[in-house]
């Protein structure tokens, strides 16, 4: 066996697996599915773009899965809440929140990955979340993600200083600034300056990477011909619910007949991927999330007035 390469983390994924590493060493992690006939939905997504001649206007299915999670969690608000719990006090305290921040991965222009926060998409419509999400992906196109990146985990450092944290803050200066193979490099000199240059509402910072409320995650988007689900997916601390957007597949479903009969038909099914923190939540404090989502399901027609 010969060793072919060697790739070392860039601060991107350092983030990722620090956080996902913390996610699974502290956080008891309970998964359901929810599988959304979505036929007549897909249907309904058709007529909202009927008199659209904009591309970049057009509501995408996943705009409208993302409206869709998002009176879900108005439904059920335990879902949209922070945890701060302490185990050897055996103390905890959920943080409620008015608004919906949604930490939403998506893969930029640059072909990485990054989880943007989408604020305040709760009492959006379907235009203004479509608008938020476009204007997301322009600021990327003039970012360099290394320094964001930079930002955000300095100002995590330094609020965790404040919390006491000195010798992980000491480790994760050591790690990412001392010389060597595994520095983070970051922009400098004229570069740096041309860089800060730009006006902030033109690129992304630390505010668009910041800690949302909960994270959605469309896997669906990324591989369209996915066939079955995610069944395991991460909480990001201390967030206490992650949600996964699979693909939508044709599924052989019982239904019933106007004259109360059941028969097998072909369906198009889309099924969601809820992670719950099982310190914070039960199954009982999720049902809300799922009648919703069911009155939306069997009455699709109700996206045309989120427009």
């Amino acid at each position: 066996m010969a060793l072919v390469k060697k790739e070392r983390f860039g601060i991107a994924r350092k983030i990722v697996s620090n956080m996902t590493a913390e996610s699974w060493e502290t956080i008891p992690h309970a998964t359901l599915v929810y599988n959304a006939d979505v036929t007549e939905l897909f249907k309904e997504c058709k007529k909202l773009n009927a008199d659209c001649t904009d591309k970049s206007k057009k509501i995408t299915i996943n705009t409208v899965m993302l409206k869709i999670i998002c009176e879900g969690y108005k439904a059920a608000p335990k879902m949209n809440t922070h945890l701060e719990f302490n185990r050897k006090l055996v103390r905890g305290t959920l943080k409620y929140f008015d608004h919906i921040d949604i930490s939403m991965p998506m893969v930029l222009p640059s072909g990485e990955m990054m989880t943007i926060n989408m604020h305040d998409m709760g009492d959006k419509t379907l235009s203004q979340m479509t608008a938020d999400i476009n204007d997301s992906i322009r600021r990327a196109k003039n970012s360099d993600m290394n320094e964001v990146m930079f930002e955000v985990s300095l100002d995590n450092t330094l609020n965790g200083l404040k919390q006491g944290k000195v010798l992980q803050a000491i480790r994760r200066l050591y790690g990412s600034k001392m010389p060597g193979k595994h520095q983070v490099k970051t922009l400098s000199g004229s570069k740096k300056k041309k860089y800060y240059s730009i006006p902030k509402e033109d690129r992304l910072t630390k505010h668009d990477i910041e800690q949302g409320t909960t994270t959605i995650s469309n896997l669906g988007s990324i591989y369209r011909e996915q066939k079955g689900e995610c069944f395991l997916l991460e909480i990001i601390p201390p967030q206490t619910t992650a949600i996964a957007v699979n693909a939508a597949q044709k599924r052989p479903t019982v239904v019933t007949d106007e004259n109360g009969v059941d028969k097998i038909e072909p369906r198009l099914i889309l099924p969601l991927t809820i992670a719950i923190d099982h310190r914070a939540l039960d199954y009982g404090d999720i049902v809300p999330f799922f009648r919703r989502l069911d009155e939306i399901f069997e009455n699709p027609s109700i996206i045309q007035s989120w427009k």
